[in-house]
């Protein structure tokens, strides 16, 4: 795919026609919005701007149609790449990245545009057990359809994050391979939360918390989950393991969640042990 990145780098025109055209083709969104990511974290917002709205517009056509995902996906990896092309800190891109994704799920951007009774109801008629749960749920004085959007919300929250995030570091690859050649890999492989910003992670928690807002509590671990896989990439790096290895750490990842919780929980004593700083010293 460099070789792409390389012909749309040729000029504005070119980006906006591939970032257009990708956007418009269900489900190739996401090249549409590493595209625009691409071009800004080059040029700089300003003239990554036509490229930006190139990619917008086919997706606010989704948007019209009920598919709020490919339009909040572009925004969400164009605002991380303007921070990190400023900030040049990946932890920040992705933290103020989980603070915008929830405060669109908090907009009720993502929820069904029909609302959840329809939902509901299909799912009560599919298994007696969910029927039955969504009966207890309501006998404590729950309202099941504001569960119902909050849950579809939250969750379409989440992959929308995580999709901005690869398509972040996707534009981020092809950056380095048109123009720094290996720098991705190390950059990506020395990523972790400083003391400083875990604590901020912990503060948008406890602040989500006591004022009810769900969903800044969900996506406020992101960045440590990020910063625990940068780490697992870096140790298979150090060690030089065998690629093999990474693949399975993936299929653990997104079939257990154990995993994720180990993962979370090495992202958290990385940033206090450096884990990486001292393989290196013992290597």
């Amino acid at each position: 795919m460099l070789a792409l990145a390389r012909w749309l780098m040729r000029g504005t025109p070119y980006a906006a026609g591939g970032a257009a055209l990708a956007t418009f083709v269900p489900w190739l969104f996401w090249l549409g919005a590493a595209i625009s990511a691409l071009v800004t974290l080059r040029r700089g917002f300003a003239q990554a701007l036509p490229v930006t709205i190139a990619a917008a517009l086919p997706a606010g056509m989704w948007w019209v149609q009920g598919d709020v995902i490919p339009l909040a996906s572009i925004l969400l990896v164009t605002l991380m790449a303007v921070v990190l092309r400023e900030r040049m800190r990946w932890s920040e891109a992705l933290i103020l990245g989980a603070i915008a994704a929830a405060v669109m799920v908090q907009l009720g951007i993502f929820s069904p545009p029909a609302g959840t009774e329809q939902m509901l109801e299909q799912l009560r008629q599919g298994s007696q057990e969910v029927d039955r749960m969504l009966n207890e749920f309501a006998d404590q004085g729950y309202d099941t359809q504001q569960l119902a959007a909050l849950v579809v919300g939250g969750v379409t929250g989440f992959v929308v994050l995580l999709a901005a995030v690869a398509c972040l570091a996707l534009a981020r690859s092809w950056q380095a391979g048109l123009y720094n050649p290996g720098g991705f890999r190390e950059e990506f492989h020395g990523l972790r939360l400083a003391p400083k910003e875990l604590i901020v992670l912990i503060v948008l928690s406890v602040i989500s918390m006591v004022l009810g807002i769900s969903a800044l509590a969900m996506l406020a671990w992101i960045p440590l989950l990020v910063a625990g896989i940068a780490l697992v990439h870096g140790i298979v790096g150090l060690k030089g393991m065998n690629g093999l290895w990474l693949v399975a750490f993936y299929v653990l990842l997104i079939t257990t969640w154990p995993t994720i919780l180990i993962v979370l929980l090495l992202g958290l004593i990385d940033t206090f042990a450096n884990i990486r700083a001292r393989l290196a010293r013992s290597n």
